[in-house]
């Protein structure tokens, strides 16, 4: 298995407007590429994420936040990730996504709609952390600390596969499971249960997942 180094590049606003004018950027434009996180990665294998793409042309946006005030991925968490924290999922993501057979944008896509990235999300229905997972479903994938990135994705991911397995690939289906359970699936005739938070949410994920803010890694 191949290992995955990773790099960061940022700046003050300061620093950010002097570079804006030397590149003949307007500086509006400079400060509201920070909202957003860009990566690519070099011959070396290396990762590298920054918020200023400008400093170099292999920057391809990887993660779009909006502006402040629009940010809400759910009904509890107002948070967008720091640039920090979302380079420090992709490696836990990209090996879930390896060991379980699970396309790494997927689980991305249920982690921006469920949680906007943030492990520490609660629900009103005691769902936690990045995935979301409810009691019963962390207990049935052995996930111990439902806040620990590492355990709850791979919980999460694992609970896409064995959807995904059950539903034959069917993705629509699979998203529905994970949001109402796989028996409301099953009850409904194999078709998105008629709850309105499912109905919403099966394309909100797919949305998100077909979208090109985010780039493959």
């Amino acid at each position: 298995m191949s290992m995955t180094s990773v790099s960061f590049c940022s700046a003050r606003i300061g620093l950010l407007i002097g570079l804006s004018g030397l590149l003949g950027l307007d500086a509006m434009t400079a400060r509201a590429n920070t909202n957003n996180i860009y990566s690519f990665r070099d011959e070396r294998g290396v990762t590298h994420f920054s918020n200023l793409p400008h400093l170099d042309r292999r920057y391809k946006l990887v993660y779009r936040i909006p502006t402040s005030g629009s940010f809400r991925p759910n009904a509890w968490s107002v948070r967008a990730p720091s640039m920090v924290e979302f380079s420090r999922l992709i490696p836990i993501i990209n090996d879930a996504a390896r060991s379980n057979g699970v396309d790494p944008k997927l689980i991305h896509a249920v982690i921006r709609a469920e949680s906007g990235y943030n492990a520490n999300a609660t629900s009103n229905k005691g769902a936690m952390g990045l995935m979301q997972l409810i009691p019963a479903t962390a207990q049935r994938y052995g996930v111990n600390d439902s806040y620990d990135p590492r355990q709850n994705i791979e919980g999460g991911t694992r609970y896409l596969r064995d959807l995904l397995r059950m539903f034959n690939g069917n993705m629509e289906l699979a998203l529905a499971g994970y949001n109402a359970g796989e028996n409301a699936v099953i009850r409904a005739g194999n078709r998105i249960p008629p709850y309105a938070e499912t109905q919403a949410y099966v394309p909100k994920v797919l949305h998100f997942y077909r979208s090109p803010d985010l780039a493959k890694l």
